[in-house]
């Protein structure tokens, strides 16, 4: 069986800067295990597989370690694949996944997600994160992932991490946010039980990020920078249930795989 794949790097206009995903056009769904195992071997944080059907695309997501139930940087790198290769006057894209549908639209080089809100709510700090952060947030939120705060943007490059104690959170990943120098906010995103010690560039996490960020800021669209070593902007809106999440992208690597 030879499968295409596009290797896109997403949320930025820069060859390797901004999140890499990997694309897998599918004329069939293959079994589980083997777009699985293709994840693993691409070692990226995530993979993404669609097919078509009718109108829109059902489209899967999966991090060398398992599926997961929503991916924003896969999400636009597999609209900009269909929009580049496959429908190229295409503008607006809809998704059939585990998160429902999602839409994106496209205008110049600018893809739009509209993801669900997942605004976080407010717990106590776990032992766990402390020690995994190496140093207590200034609050905390849970909603899939933690969110954890802090005071400013060098607090969150100066943490020192403790990938173990991370891994025995109860959620999926770890959000660490302060308010921005020259963007409105500023996080990272760690993922450990996921395979994703630290990803590039996390659209889902702004699902619970411009919620929070809306109440404390009291504004409804934002600039949002990823502090990762390869970093990544993202151009955010607050809608209520939705969350407007914008980024480029751009072509690295196209071929196949043989299995």
């Amino acid at each position: 069986m030879r499968i295409p794949i596009y290797q896109v790097d997403a949320f930025t206009n820069e060859q390797f800067k901004g999140n890499p995903a990997a694309i897998c056009p599918l004329q069939d769904w293959i079994k589980e295990d083997v777009m699985q195992k293709i994840a693993a071997e691409n070692n990226l944080s995530e993979t993404a597989f669609f097919v078509k059907k009718d109108d829109a695309y059902e489209l899967r997501w999966f991090t060398p370690k398992g599926e997961v139930d929503l991916c924003g940087h896969a999400t636009l790198a597999a609209a900009y694949v269909i929009c580049t290769y496959i429908e190229e006057n295409v503008k607006k894209i809809t998704f059939k996944t585990k998160s429902g549908l999602l839409e994106v639209s496209k205008d110049g080089g600018l893809f739009t997600l509209s993801f669900p809100s997942r605004e976080g709510a407010k717990c106590d700090t776990p032992e766990e994160l402390i020690k995994g952060l190496g140093k207590a947030p200034i609050e905390v939120y849970k909603s899939r992932d933690y969110l954890a705060v802090f005071d400013t943007e060098q607090d969150i490059l100066d943490l020192e991490l403790n990938i173990d104690e991370l891994k025995k959170l109860d959620g999926f990943g770890v959000i660490v946010t302060a308010k921005g120098e020259d963007v409105d906010f500023v996080s990272r995103f760690f993922a450990p039980k996921a395979g994703i010690d630290e990803d590039p560039v996390t659209g889902s996490a702004h699902c619970t990020l411009v919620p929070y960020w809306k109440n404390k800021l009291n504004k409804n669209q934002f600039v949002a920078w990823q502090l990762s070593e390869r970093g990544g902007k993202l151009y955010c809106t607050d809608v209520g249930e939705t969350v407007k999440i914008a980024g480029e992208a751009v072509s690295y690597l196209e071929g196949f795989i043989n299995v």
